[in-house]
């Protein structure tokens, strides 16, 4: 018996299209068939685990979305400026610039003791301030073997046959071990001996930077370039300090209560009457007094700006505030550390 149908019978051959009508009509297209279609219609596809939307968030509000299609970022109020805070620090940094200069003027070739005695004092202020505000591990070995270096490097710098800087460099090295050290007997300290190594290393270079002036004291025309390189930086950090008073604009960052105006003015201010020191003294010309005035001004305003930042970084980590007097004296006092040096420097490359 032969099938009456072909196989393609059971198929619709308009399946995949409208079936022509009668009169040019297209029949409605055939309800789709097969294991998707129940009886009440197309089944939906299965899809991947569905995405949370905002909306579907029961914790989301309309206020959460971003404006102008950028998310808003928290806005961090700055720091204020205290006026009298800023007043005194630049009374104390003229105070301690007038000290050293008119210490190095007492400076000779047999009565160097004097001036010994006033950078000895000034880097007592150093270890005291530097300490308290940093806070190193066994901070008492710190402050007690950075002042026994200082004493030191004052000593080996009055009674050393060639004014030179190697003796104080053999001491500093001494001093970064022993202060390490030092640290390391105690097992409480141990554990942050590597973050105390940078203030470590800070406190001890500071307090030899400042021996440097008494090497400089006994080189020729060394007095008048300690007058002319100590007064532009005194001078410049003054400036900084009053134009923060009056116009701490604009801010270097919200959290460092500074401006640049104040530290671009103390630069120039310093530089200007380093200029008018060299055209009275006889070793030097306005040019060359404009040109380590500019070096010794910009390193110290740059060292007490970065000594702000430092303190701004600690506060934002977490970590109290130090004594109040320390953390506001070792702006200037890191100022006139660095500027030492810079002045030795100068002066042996350029005189």
């Amino acid at each position: 018996m032969y099938p009456s149908t072909s196989p393609e019978a059971g198929r619709d051959p308009w399946a995949d299209d409208a079936r022509p009508g009668p009169a040019g009509r297209a029949h409605p297209p055939t309800p789709p068939t097969g294991p998707d279609v129940g009886d009440d219609g197309p089944r939906p596809r299965r899809r991947g685990p569905r995405r949370l939307r905002r909306g579907d968030d029961p914790g989301w509000r309309p206020d959460d979305e971003p404006g102008d299609g950028a998310d808003d970022e928290e806005e961090i109020e700055p720091v204020e400026v205290r006026r009298p805070l800023s007043l005194t620090v630049a009374g104390f940094a003229a105070l301690l610039c007038v000290g050293l200069v008119l210490g190095a003027q007492t400076a000779g070739p047999g009565h160097r003791l004097p001036f010994a005695f006033i950078i000895f004092g000034v880097q007592l202020l150093f270890v005291l301030a530097w300490t308290m505000a940093m806070r190193p591990p066994a901070l008492l070995v710190v402050a007690v073997v950075s002042a026994v270096v200082a004493a030191a490097a004052d000593t080996a710098a009055v009674q050393s046959d060639i004014a030179g800087l190697a003796p104080l460099g053999y001491l500093a090295a001494g001093g970064f071990l022993l202060g390490v050290l030092g640290q390391l007997f105690r097992r409480v300290d141990r554990v942050r001996v590597t973050d105390s190594l940078g203030s470590t290393l800070l406190i001890v270079v500071g307090v030899v930077a400042f021996g440097t002036l008494i090497v400089l004291g006994r080189v020729p025309a060394g007095t008048q370039a300690i007058t002319i390189c100590l007064t532009a930086a005194g001078v410049a950090l003054t400036v900084a300090r009053l134009t923060d008073a009056v116009l701490p604009w604009p801010r270097l960052a919200p959290q460092v209560p500074r401006g640049a105006a104040g530290v671009v003015a103390g630069a120039m201010v310093g530089t200007l009457t380093s200029a008018l020191l060299g055209s009275f003294l006889v070793s030097f010309t306005p040019t060359s007094g404009a040109l380590v005035g500019l070096v010794t001004a910009a390193t110290a305003v740059l060292a007490d700006l970065a000594v702000g930042y430092a303190e701004a970084g600690r506060l934002m980590a977490g970590e109290p505030p130090t004594m109040w007097i320390a953390r506001h004296m070792q702006g200037p006092l890191g100022g006139f550390a660095l500027a030492a040096p810079a002045a030795y420097a100068m002066c042996v490359l350029f005189l």
